[in-house]
């Protein structure tokens, strides 16, 4: 009897001992402070011609406190008969700091390469002010101003140094708990070039974490050497897994 006594009593406090670990580590998995996603997308085609396409990308975030953090980095190639065409890196880190439930602060760097386009590179870092206008279940858009310097290196030689003002809206629609839209758009303006981007994009969970994804992608420069075009666009079909 004294034997199931102390079998029963080191039962319990095993029970008891274990319980609040497994609470809290279930507690800091559902809050962990680390996200992100990452895709893929190719295309291939033959016959008259060979085409191939070869889009990816990835961005890894982290909160602690007021400060949120988030690196991302994307790379974009395409060819004609084993010819490329075009070829593009993009690479960007951005912190925030929270200063109210809709305010808040960032830091922005960001790098950009072209190989066929009228720069080679583009380097920015920008400071300023966000605001979140919109956040609920279902939409969310956020606005940023900001202030900084670029300096680019155009294709056929020559650099450019300026002083750039920067503005921003990224919009978000819950389209349904399986699809997504959403809406980029960024300008940076100097003395010498603007550049402006646009991003559209909808997607849609194929299985768990596992998402289709159309995109859109318009980039100009308002200031390009002869010969050169403003703009350039990307059209994207991609498999994203979120993390």
């Amino acid at each position: 009897m004294k034997f199931r006594l102390i079998k029963f009593n080191l039962t319990m406090i095993v029970a008891l001992a274990i319980t609040p670990l497994s609470l809290f580590a279930e507690e800091a998995e559902e809050q962990s402070p680390w996200a992100g996603k990452a895709t893929l997308g190719y295309l291939a085609t033959s016959g008259n011609t060979e085409n191939s396409t070869l889009n990816t990308g990835f961005e890894v975030g982290y909160t602690s406190g007021q400060w949120a953090h988030l690196l991302e980095a994307a790379a974009i190639s395409a060819s004609e008969d084993e010819v490329t065409t075009a070829e593009a890196y993009d690479l960007g880190w951005k912190s925030e700091r929270k200063i109210t439930d809709h305010d808040f602060l960032f830091g922005r760097l960001q790098w950009r390469k072209d190989n066929f386009g009228a720069f080679d590179t583009q380097f920015s870092q920008s400071v300023g002010y966000g605001r979140r206008l919109i956040e609920n279940d279902k939409h969310k858009l956020n606005a940023e101003l900001g202030v900084g310097a670029r300096q680019s290196e155009l294709q056929l030689g020559g650099k450019e140094d300026e002083t750039i003002f920067t503005a921003g809206a990224y919009y978000k629609w819950e389209l349904s708990e399986t699809a997504e839209f959403r809406q980029d758009l960024t300008v940076e303006a100097g003395d010498e070039n603007t550049y402006t981007e646009s991003v559209t994009a909808i997607s849609a969970k194929l299985l768990g974490e596992l998402a289709l994804v159309a995109s859109y992608t318009i980039k100009n420069n308002s200031d390009v050497p002869p010969l050169a075009e403003k703009t350039d666009t990307y059209t994207a079909l991609s498999l994203e897994y979120t993390f």
